[in-house]
């Protein structure tokens, strides 16, 4: 690296015997004095200023750019004054995740990360800033898993930086940093009791969803997007391969969370209940794009749809008949007047995938069995969600402790096998 301090309130001058001499320039005494130049590895040229009376430390600052630019740490101190929000908003719209995805990251990032952290430079972030954003964000969402999340992303945009170049560590990597705690699911299902006061509060026409939830485990956007040719009622299975989903406000047509197509039992009373559903509201073609909101047109012929046509949108679902349904069913008290309906997060819809998980454990099925019928990616994660809803193995162990003794005759001395022994 060619480097050099450069003295702006000096020049050097050649006078008339041919001796050079120093005077001052137009800028004498005037803002910074000295600037450390040098060519950064881009071939352009850097610099930082320096005031009067720092010569060395802007000749040391050189030095250790230089050293830094040996090594491999050398970061652009003009790209990195880019601020966190500029930094994210890049970070957001090159991601290629799911769109829905992208929208709540996005959602997230921008009401509980740039309100604290958007304008601070990226080079500037230490791991001082991160704990006092984190106390911030206790403040603000009392819900450990919601600020977990929040925080994974604002990890992930500054890991992203680290790798352009722009930041030497990442400050959410401190050992100083504590991430908000994960808190262990510890799911609560609904009894069938309220699964069918739940279902007769709905309007008919809805009715049968509660059917796909509790008896096949779908999810919400899975059971507004299913499609008459994905049931198959002579075998006695249905296939999941699409949903409706919202993106950037607009419906569309995309496949199951994780992009994980399935096929799940389909039982007889449930299929019964769908042949009538589909007899008193027959399926009607309901045309969405793919994926995007300008992805290409795809119809669908759904069992679900509104009175007028059209795919049900999760929002005015939940939210002008779902929890109407709850109230009447007792799961939730009845707004007073002018007020929004009691916020029931743990009473959504999705809680009838885990009314569907607590029943096949309880009737024995497997986890493994479980996981691919819920499209769950990996079946660690159905365990450690619903390990403590499996039958108890304490009566298995009494019963085949009984069956051994009464298998031996035997009453107070233990097993004829252990007496020989």
């Amino acid at each position: 690296m060619a480097g050099h301090v450069q003295d702006r309130w000096y020049k050097t001058e050649i006078d008339s015997g041919g001796k050079e001499r120093r005077v001052r320039t137009d800028r004498y005494g005037i803002g910074m004095r000295y600037r450390a130049r040098y060519i950064g590895p881009d071939g352009t040229e850097k610099s930082k200023s320096f005031p009067d009376k720092q010569k060395r430390l802007a000749e040391k600052w050189l030095s250790n750019t230089e050293a830094d630019m040996s090594r491999g740490q050398y970061i652009d101190p003009g790209a990195s004054r880019i601020t966190f929000r500029q930094y994210g908003e890049k970070w957001l719209a090159s991601q290629t995740t799911d769109p829905t995805t992208r929208t709540t990251v996005g959602v997230h990032i921008r009401l509980h990360a740039f309100p604290y952290l958007g304008t601070r430079p990226i080079d500037s972030f230490r791991p001082e800033h991160i704990r006092e954003w984190l106390m911030e964000l206790e403040n603000a969402l009392p819900v450990s898993s919601y600020r977990r999340v929040i925080f994974a992303s604002v990890s992930a945009i500054l890991a992203a930086a680290v790798d352009d170049d722009l930041l030497a560590k990442n400050p959410c990597k401190s050992r100083s940093v504590r991430p908000p705690a994960p808190v262990p699911p510890r799911v609560k299902p609904w009894t069938a009791t309220r699964v069918f006061a739940v279902r007769s509060s709905l309007p008919k026409r809805y009715q049968t969803m509660i059917d796909l939830g509790g008896g096949c485990g779908l999810r919400q956007g899975e059971i507004f997007g299913l499609a008459e040719e994905h049931v198959r009622f002579d075998t006695g299975w249905l296939h999941v391969a699409n949903q409706v989903k919202v993106v950037n406000g607009h419906l569309v047509f995309g496949p199951p969370k994780r992009g994980k197509e399935r096929d799940v039992p389909l039982p007889r009373q449930v299929a019964r209940v769908l042949r009538e559903h589909a007899e008193n509201f027959p399926p009607v073609d309901v045309s969405l794009p793919w994926l995007k909101p300008e992805g290409p047109l795809v119809t669908k012929r759904l069992f679900f749809s509104l009175m007028g046509g059209g795919a049900v949108r999760r929002t005015d679902f939940n939210t002008r008949v779902w929890k109407f349904a709850l109230v009447q069913a007792g799961v939730i008290p009845e707004p007073k007047e002018g007020e929004r309906h009691q916020a029931a997060r743990e009473h959504g819809m999705h809680a009838l995938r885990h009314f569907y998980a607590s029943v096949l454990l309880d009737a024995g099925e497997n986890i493994k069995a479980l996981s691919a019928y819920l499209g769950h990616g990996d079946p660690g994660f159905t365990l450690r969600v619903y390990t403590h809803l499996m039958p108890r193995s304490d009566g298995r162990t009494r019963r085949a402790v009984d069956a051994l003794y009464e298998g031996t005759g035997s009453t107070l001395d233990g097993p004829e096998t252990a007496q020989g022994q």
